[in-house]
């Protein structure tokens, strides 16, 4: 490990390899997947919730071409008072009948500490948006959620910020943590946001947590995120969270940066030869610290 980093994580204690927990990972248990146990976990659905035939059909899509957790966001905190907040409670419902109907694991957002109970009824994992990556009230809120939690990246966050984000979380009574990279505030107005690529091993290797990308926000461009998919894939992330619409032109949210069904089939198929190269270096890897080389 560069030496620079273990003196600037270390005293995150709770969510940094140092000591004991150097050779450890977190994998986080969500009903039958392990997210950070080897699997590459896909959470792919709507930016929101807009109505239960857009996200029953949604997650039937999605299933189908490979995802294992559904996302939709019931809640929403927008740039502007005039944009579409969610369905709210009804959004709920409709993410647990989608849930019961094809037996895809939820995700989805929480705002504030005064919804974490509600949320937690129904969501199988807990989303911190990168709005709230700094609100220490529902950090601590969650944890005592009894669900796993997503932590996203602030959108102008050090990886420093971050992990003290997780650390106080960890500190409220709550290790089930993932930490997500997507994409951070630059000078560049090309794309939505800038992919911090090097976030990844970075993270993975000064934290014991899972990481994930969420290439949908880095790029803001649909073409882009299967690119961008591709590259987390590459450097070794456990997952991806990917917003996919029925008709990304007509969305109430975010349509410009959503996969429609055949775009998603189509990334998840083309992930594969990547996928198979992150299992042969994992096998690889156990044969190279037993054996040596030569």
């Amino acid at each position: 490990m560069n030496p620079k980093w273990n003196g600037q994580f270390s005293c995150f204690d709770l969510v940094a390899r140092t000591g004991k927990t150097s050779h450890q990972r977190t994998i986080v248990v969500v009903r039958d997947l392990e997210i950070g146990g080897g699997d590459f976990v896909v959470m792919a659905g709507p930016c929101a919730v807009e109505s239960e035939d857009q996200l029953l059909r949604t997650a039937e899509s999605v299933a189908a071409a490979g995802a294992q957790i559904l996302r939709g966001g019931a809640y929403k905190p927008r740039s502007s008072p005039y944009a579409f907040q969610g369905l709210g409670i009804e959004g709920l419902r409709i993410l647990s009948k989608a849930r019961q109907e094809t037996g895809l694991a939820i995700i989805t957002e929480v705002m504030s500490e005064e919804d974490v109970e509600v949320i937690a009824e129904y969501a199988d994992i807990m989303q911190v948006g990168t709005r709230s990556m700094e609100n220490y009230a529902l950090l601590e809120a969650l944890g005592g959620c009894g669900r796993p939690v997503l932590l996203k990246r602030g959108m102008t966050a050090t990886l420093e910020e971050l992990l003290r984000s997780a650390q106080i979380l960890a500190t409220a009574g709550n290790s089930q943590i993932i930490l997500c990279e997507r994409g951070i505030r630059t000078f560049e107005t090309a794309t939505r946001n800038t992919l911090d690529i090097a976030a990844v091993p970075v993270l993975k290797t000064v934290s014991h947590l899972p990481v994930i990308v969420d290439p949908s926000h880095a790029a803001g461009v649909r073409c882009l995120v299967p690119t961008l998919a591709r590259a987390a894939c590459v450097v070794g992330a456990d997952g991806l969270l990917v917003e996919v619409h029925p008709c990304p032109e007509q969305a109430m949210s975010d349509g410009n940066q959503s996969l429609n069904f055949r775009e998603f089939r189509e990334m998840m198929r083309d992930l594969q030869p990547y996928l198979a190269i992150q299992r042969e270096e994992r096998e690889f890897r156990p044969q190279l610290v037993a054996g040596g080389t030569d």
